[in-house]
C-alpha cells in the first residue's frame, strides 16, 4: 500500500462569525455550564479547566448510548477553548459511528465585537460522513443559538 493510500481522508468543519459583544461576554457564554445547556446541550461535569472530563448526552443509536465524552484540552481565557469530542460505536454505520474529534473555539477582538471561529476537526471519511454532514449544518444553528444567549448577557 502506498503512503497516500494508507492516509485517511479527514475533514473539519470551520465556521467564522462576528458577534457584537466583547470577548468576555462570548467567553462566558462558551464556558458557563448553565448557558451551554441553552445553546448546545447540557454538559455534565464541565469546567473550563485543562484536563477536565465532561459529557454531553444526545440521541442514542444502535450500539451507542448517545454519550459524547469530552476532555478540555486547552483554556486561554477570553481567547481559546478546545476539547476532545468522542462518541459513537465501531459497530454503527451512519449516525452513531465512532467519532474521535476536537472542537476548538477561538475568540479575537474586532472593531465591532468578537470574531468567533469554530473548528471541529478529525472527521474520518467515509466512516464519519453522516456526522460530518449533520454537524456541518448543526453547528451553524448552534452558533445562532450562542449569539442569542450572548445577546441576553449584554
Amino acid at each position: 500500500m502506498t503512503d497516500a493510500a494508507s492516509k485517511l481522508d479527514t475533514q473539519e468543519i470551520v465556521i467564522d462569525e462576528v458577534f457584537p459583544h466583547a470577548p468576555e461576554t462570548i467567553w462566558k457564554t462558551l464556558t458557563s455550564g448553565e448557558l451551554m445547556s441553552r445553546w448546545i446541550m447540557a454538559p455534565t461535569g464541565f469546567e473550563p479547566v485543562e484536563g477536565k472530563h465532561f459529557t454531553f448526552q444526545t440521541k442514542p443509536a444502535g450500539a451507542w448510548d448517545g454519550t459524547i465524552h469530552c476532555q478540555v484540552l486547552e483554556v486561554k481565557r477570553d481567547e481559546r477553548l478546545a476539547y476532545a469530542w468522542k462518541g459513537g460505536h465501531d459497530g454503527n454505520v451512519g449516525y452513531g459511528s465512532q467519532l474521535d474529534t476536537v472542537v476548538t473555539w477561538t475568540l479575537s477582538r474586532v472593531e465591532n465585537g468578537t470574531r468567533l471561529r469554530l473548528v471541529h476537526s478529525g472527521f474520518v471519511l467515509p466512516r464519519n460522513d453522516t456526522a460530518y454532514k449533520n454537524m456541518s449544518e448543526g453547528w451553524k444553528k448552534v452558533l445562532q443559538n450562542l449569539g442569542s444567549i450572548a445577546d441576553e448577557q449584554g
